[in-house]
């Protein structure tokens, strides 16, 4: 089996249990957050929802300057959330399927104000950027049930869900 197939059958399944936790993020709480370091639940849901995107560029861009990277948009019904994770995982997946295995082992950038901070082979980008979602994902779950908001099952039960989706 294909580096891309792998790829692209794992951000479907990741995609899906993002969606469960996107669909519960109360509205009309951008700034909340459970202590003084902690992100706003804006940012960090928003987060959430766009990082598939984060697949695309490290498919077509051979670098990122987090100096002069772009926002992902604010949202304030929760309609516009889920449209922001749907058209980042399309974008994710375009990517990956009209890429290579070949040009997965290829190098990618990613810069502070011009400086490489890190450098890896494209598919540790995209295997990284899978283990950052799940990590967010998780803060995010933390902040759903500090809010009061059911907990959807996410890698096996949880105290609202008894499935395993």
């Amino acid at each position: 089996m294909k580096m891309v197939d792998l790829f692209v059958a794992q951000l479907e399944r990741e995609a899906a249990i993002s969606r469960r936790s996107l669909e519960r993020v109360p509205e009309g709480r951008p700034d909340w957050k459970p202590h003084e370091k902690s992100m706003p639940l804006q940012y960090l849901s928003t987060l959430v929802a766009s990082m598939p995107s984060w697949i695309e560029m490290a498919i077509l861009q051979d670098e990122l300057d987090l100096a002069t990277g772009e926002k992902p948009p604010a949202w304030t019904k929760n309609g516009e959330l889920l449209d922001t994770h749907e058209k980042a995982v399309a974008r994710g997946l375009k990517a990956l399927r009209g890429t290579t295995d070949e040009h997965l082992m290829t190098s990618w950038k990613l810069k502070v104000a011009g400086q490489t901070v890190m450098e890896a082979p494209r598919h540790v980008v995209i295997e990284d950027t899978f283990t950052h979602l799940a990590h967010h994902r998780g803060q995010l779950s933390v902040y759903l049930r500090l809010n009061g908001a059911a907990v959807p099952s996410i890698y096996g039960p949880t105290a609202d869900e008894q499935s395993f989706r």
